[in-house]
Parts: C-alpha cells; structure tokens; sequence
C-alpha cells in the first residue's frame, strides 16, 4: 500500500520525534528543577565529583531559596546515567553558638542507587553556615569513588 506523501512525512516525523526525545527525566535533571521553585544557585557551590585520578563522574551544587531561608543540595551523575549506582548528596549546617558553646553540625543527607541524582537534600539555614559534598560511585568492581564539594564552612549569609 503507497502513502500520500505528507502521510509518509508526518509517519517518519512522529517514528523519528519518538527516537531523538530525550527521557521524561531528562528536564528534571537540572538542580533548579530537582529542588523546586524559588532555588538558585549560589557562588562557589557548583563542584564537579571526581575521582582521585582526576576522572569526573558528575557535578554536586547548592542552592539557595530567598522566600524559604533554606539551602538545598543536589549531586547529579553524568557518568552512569541510567544505571542504577551509588550517589549522595550531603549538606551540614553550622547552628549558632548556645550560651556560647559551640554546636555539632546538623547532617542532613540522601544516598542510594540512583539512576540520574541523588537529592534533593534540604534544611533552613538562614545566616548559618554550610558545608556541601556529594559522592558517584561506579558498579561493578571499579573501587574508584568520585568525590567533590565543600569541606569549609561558607555560605554564611
């Protein structure tokens, strides 16, 4: 049976629209999209996740939301992606001194196997300090873990 052409055109579009669109989670992966409405990023908290030998495995980022008073922290594969792996997202905050004693830090974190992130990981922290790390580790028997973020206290305002 022969097609109109336009018939055949549309039929190749569509076939071919539904090979070259990306996955549904594909707009999702942005930090700004994984923590939600009103977050930004913020200076300095945009760090690749590398191994010690240099090789990068993804990116760890904080956010800030203005309205909420809350940082956010989301570390996002691209190695790996769709392959179930270990990844984490971590963020400390530094409380206030009490009757001037110092605080532990508050650890809030997300690890798991994850395909594409791991996060969104959130807690309140206005004019507190904070720390962010994330980590990617590969399947398989491949010890190489990659790592990045923050280990100083920044962020403090």
């Amino acid at each position: 049976m022969r097609m109109p052409g336009k018939a055949a055109l549309l039929t190749a579009a569509v076939c071919l629209s539904g090979v070259l669109a990306t996955p549904a989670d594909a707009a999702t992966r942005s930090p700004e999209s994984i923590c939600g409405g009103g977050f930004g990023r913020v200076s300095g908290g945009t760090k690749d996740v590398v191994t010690p030998s240099g090789r990068k495995y993804g990116t760890v980022y904080l956010l800030y939301n203005r309205a909420t008073k809350q940082n956010c922290v989301v570390t996002i594969k691209s190695s790996f992606v769709g392959a179930k792996s270990p990844v984490s997202a971590e963020l400390s905050v530094q409380p206030k001194a009490v009757k001037d004693q110092k605080q532990n830090p508050i650890v809030r974190r997300d690890s798991g196997r994850y395909k594409y992130y791991a996060g969104p990981v959130k807690y309140w922290a206005k004019d507190l300090c904070v720390k962010f790390w994330g980590t990617i580790k590969p399947n398989g028997h491949d010890p190489a873990v990659a790592s990045g973020g923050r280990q100083s206290w920044g962020n403090c305002s």
